[in-house]
């Protein structure tokens, strides 16, 4: 059953239909939400994905997936040349931070775009962040 935190939501409620697949309500969560991490339970690489979204000023809406819902996380595009670690991170999709609808990867991918300068003005994009 897909559970929300609430650390980052402060008095927003989730709709749920219990018509909806799992894979629905991904994508329909993704749509509704600047930037929203996709974890398991007490995921530590979770945890420092916010910690560094919350260091910039941004507080992610964190969803927390059931194994079989994790199965319906899109997964970001591959890199140039696949690489041992985009597959390793293709079998294990959680966590995974979304920005603006589009899947950004995981931790060492959000990292990635934090060091080269990309990340803040991504967040500033979606309205996530006010430059």
């Amino acid at each position: 059953m897909m559970s929300t935190t609430t650390t980052s939501v402060r008095g927003a409620g989730f709709s749920i239909d219990e018509e909806e697949s799992a894979e629905e309500r991904i994508r329909r969560l993704i749509s509704e939400h600047p930037v929203i991490i996709f974890s398991r339970s007490s995921c530590c690489m979770c945890h420092v994905m916010k910690k560094l979204l919350a260091t910039i000023g941004v507080h992610p809406t964190v969803i927390e997936l059931d194994d079989h819902e994790i199965a319906s996380l899109p997964t970001p595009p591959p890199p140039a040349p696949a690489s041992a670690a985009h597959s390793i991170s293709s079998r294990n999709p959680a966590p995974s931070v979304f920005i603006g609808g589009t899947c950004v990867g995981g931790l060492e991918s959000l990292v990635s775009l934090h060091l080269s300068g990309h990340l803040v003005p991504k967040l500033v994009e979606v309205g996530a962040l006010w430059g």
